[in-house]
């Protein structure tokens, strides 16, 4: 037999336990990975997801995160598409039964998420299924005899159903039969491992009893915590609108990650980095000695987080910026703007350039009346939605040219003279205005 190549046993497993919310139950998971350890021979782990939705968002990379410790570990990385599945579609935390989606919708879905999947997955070591492979197959004597296996009694035992039960909503029986279908894929893969949300509790232990009646061993479940969001309250949600897309610019990503609350930057170490638990509790050493400052630590994990994402360079460039503009209070390196230029005597053309001034493009031409001061300026450059709107924001002082708070409303600069503009409005808006 070839010498061990995995770690010792409790090494994989403390590393395994970081962040987990239950393991199902972890007395099994220790064995087998004290079994993989003496065989030499990977676990297998999988994680399955409906491709319900175009991208994924920070939150949905924990279940992501975890398989990738399996895979860091030396075992095998399972991404499971449920394209079979999502037409159906899960009834987990719902109060209603929904559309099912279309076979192009779940293929045009499926493509967006493995290049997404891949900024945390090593595409070369992760095994990717789709379960249409085995459920398209299915025969109706087959799909019978999976349901034989479970009980009404049971399945009715689920929260959401026992929910719309007592407030009189409707079941669909294609509901009931997902938790059913999705547990042959275990059988299917001979998983030994599967991970999933919180919510997905349900459906993991219907998966490893549905195992067993097909003779295999019975996988693990590992569940995960749901990622609050930046609001530090309520689950990452996109309606919500406190999340942070991994598709989203490094600078963006940045901003929203040093934006939540300090207590839960511990929980995003632990959830959404590959940062060892000995690790993580040396950074809360550090701060709490004040050997540390929070904000420094906290731009340490939005680093970290990018550089997953898009790379060190851009997360060493994001980090630049925010030191930039938010603690040194200057103007971001690469700065836009627009370009004021005199068109007729009592008018003037508007240009608006990214970068580079030289490539500016029209904006539009507006007369002399319009910019005779900063409130009707910030309006013709659509940087307030009314004079009334401008007028607010510079008596709250938030609006500053080249440095310097304006408090005036009815001020404004002399557009018969060349002069550029460094001009910041509110937290995070910065732009260069050049009259020419």
């Amino acid at each position: 037999m070839s010498q061990p190549t995995f770690k010792p046993v409790e090494e994989q497993l403390a590393y395994l336990k970081k962040g987990t919310a239950e393991i199902i139950p972890e007395a099994e998971l220790r064995a087998k990975l004290e079994k993989s350890f003496q065989t030499n021979t990977p676990l297998r782990a999988y994680l399955g997801v409906d491709p319900t939705a175009p991208d994924i968002h920070l939150g949905h990379t924990v279940v992501l995160r975890k398989l990738k410790h399996f895979q860091d570990l030396g075992h095998t990385a399972i991404f499971l598409i449920g394209d079979f599945s999502a037409m159906i579609g899960d009834p987990t935390g719902r109060s209603e039964t929904r559309p099912p989606l279309s076979r192009e919708e779940v293929d045009a879905n499926a493509k967006t998420y493995l290049a997404q999947v891949f900024k945390i997955l090593d595409p070369q070591k992760t095994e990717v299924r789709f379960n249409s492979e085995w459920l398209d197959k299915l025969s109706s004597q087959e799909v019978v005899r999976i349901c034989g296996h479970y009980s009404l009694a049971r399945m009715l035992e689920r929260e959401d159903f026992r929910s719309r039960l007592q407030n009189s909503q409707p079941i669909s029986v294609h509901e009931l039969l997902y938790p059913l279908l999705t547990a042959y894929d275990a059988v299917a893969l001979k998983s030994d491992v599967e991970i999933g949300a919180t919510e997905q509790k349900f459906n993991l232990l219907v998966h490893r009893d549905i195992q067993r009646a097909y003779g295999l061993p019975g996988e693990v479940a590992v569940t995960m915590p749901i990622l609050v969001g930046l609001d530090g309250q309520r689950k990452m949600s996109k309606s919500l609108g406190n999340y942070i897309g991994i598709t989203e610019s490094p600078t963006e990503i940045f901003g929203k990650l040093m934006s939540i609350p300090d207590e839960l930057m511990w929980t995003y170490y632990d959830l959404v980095t590959d940062r060892t638990p000995e690790e993580i509790a040396a950074v809360k050493k550090e701060v709490a000695s004040g050997a540390a400052h929070p904000m420094d630590v906290k731009m340490r994990l939005a680093q970290e987080v990018i550089a997953g994402f898009h790379g060190e360079e851009a997360a060493r460039k994001a980090a630049e910026n925010f030191q930039r503009v938010f603690r040194d209070r200057q103007a971001p390196a690469e700065i836009s703007g627009f370009k004021i230029a005199r068109a007729t005597e009592n008018s003037f053309f508007l240009f608006e350039f990214r970068g580079d001034i030289t490539t500016s493009t029209v904006h539009r031409e507006v007369s002399a009346i319009e910019l005779r001061k900063w409130t009707k300026i910030l309006v013709a450059l659509e940087q307030a939605e009314s004079s009334s709107d401008a007028e607010r924001i510079i008596k709250q002082g938030g609006f500053e040219v080249d440095g310097k708070t304006i408090r005036d409303p009815a001020s404004g600069i002399n557009l018969d003279e060349p002069a550029t503009y460094a001009v910041k409005l509110g937290k995070k808006k910065f732009f260069s205005l050049v009259v020419e």
